[in-house]
């Protein structure tokens, strides 16, 4: 058989339930790997990473040979496959999900000509870095959206696991919401995965059954769309567009622009200019944005949101601005102040608005 170039474009290597995707670069000057815990077919986490990497590989034209593991665990063998990755070569490696922090810590200091980068974590060495989007900025604006729509004063949240970063969706989401009807409750509850279609749909039923018409997830799959539209309420995309999945329920997706992190990153690592850092990136740098506007969506609705985007961008708006109060009416944050960076890192608390215990 007669292979041309052309032919071999991509290919792909399966190792067990691993697959490799490998871009055709036979002149690439580096090599990056990226590392996803679910599958690139979520349409949710995974998939917006792997939109990324694609993206960001596009941009540098040729400048470097990207590949991507998925379905790997945050166990032990995490740490097998950082490890190999390294060893193959690649002067960057992304992690792209909080469990691998342990595991890249560890290797980092194996393989100090290698770059390592965690999403969401917070260790940092001398060749290790840390990323994030700040999605509470997009549930902020999909809470604005959902403040309008909901016809019981009622939202809620398919929810992962209790973690800062999860929490302040869930606080922000309210407060997005609570700015244009100062009604609304959220009713939460806790899938306890990232990825499990069966179980997120049970949890977005279990809030449909609550009176909750609008939902906002913190998980991976389509399902709480899905359930959405097919008990006739409302829902919204979570880390990229659902809309296919539930056309009717789909109000809005909030979006995650990896590449506006990759890009950056690898041309620093190319050029040896990259230095350590806590990369923290929102609407102001593209990296969150609200999109695809569903028919459920009106006019007025997508305007308030779309000025909410404006208003993040130019950064006259902060989502934690006070006055705040907590769940159990103390005042967590002063009219006319903010929460910091360093604030937000240590949310463990619901705040007021949020019906149920805040879980242990």
């Amino acid at each position: 058989m007669n292979l041309n170039k052309k032919t071999l474009a991509s290919a792909f290597l399966v190792l067990g339930s691993l697959a490799i995707l490998i871009p055709s670069q036979s002149q690439a000057k580096e090599k990056a790997a990226f590392i996803y815990l679910g599958p690139t077919s979520d349409h949710g986490w995974s998939y917006s990473h792997e939109q990324g990497r694609v993206k960001a590989e596009k941009a540098l034209a040729g400048q470097y040979q990207t590949t991507f593991i998925e379905n790997v665990p945050e166990t032990a063998d995490a740490e097998r496959v950082i490890r190999n990755l390294a060893q193959q070569g690649n002067k960057v490696i992304f992690g792209t999900s909080f469990g691998y922090m342990n595991a890249m810590e560890k290797v980092a200091k194996q393989f100090p000509n290698t770059v390592f980068m965690h999403a969401t974590g917070y260790k940092q060495a001398k060749n290790l870095g840390v990323y994030e989007t700040r999605t509470y900025e997009g549930a902020y604006m999909l809470g604005v959206v959902a403040g309008q729509k909901t016809k019981t004063d009622t939202i809620g949240v398919v929810a992962s696991f209790p973690i800062p970063e999860v929490v302040r969706n869930i606080n922000a989401y309210t407060l997005g919401a609570q700015s244009v009807n100062p009604k609304v409750k959220t009713k939460v509850i806790w899938a306890n995965t990232w990825f499990n279609p069966g179980k997120e749909r049970e949890a977005a039923l279990a809030l449909i059954a609550q009176k909750a018409d609008v939902l906002m997830q913190n998980t991976d799959s389509p399902a709480v769309v899905q359930a959405a539209q097919q008990k006739g309420v409302y829902a919204f995309g979570w880390n990229s567009d659902m809309s296919k999945f539930g056309p009717k329920a789909h109000l809005a997706a909030a979006v995650l622009h990896w590449e506006k992190i990759y890009q950056p990153v690898m041309k620093q690592v190319a050029a040896k200019t990259w230095k350590t850092s806590a990369i923290k990136y929102g609407v102001k740098q593209g990296a969150v944005n609200i999109e695809n506007f569903g028919p459920s969506t009106t006019p007025e609705m997508k305007a308030k949101a779309i000025a909410v985007r404006n208003a993040l961008q130019k950064g006259s708006l902060h989502p934690f601005t006070g006055p705040i109060y907590k769940q159990d009416g103390s005042l967590l944050v002063a009219k006319g102040k903010s929460l910091t960076d360093a604030d937000l890192a240590q949310t463990n608390y619901y705040v007021k608005g949020v019906e149920g215990a805040f879980p242990k």
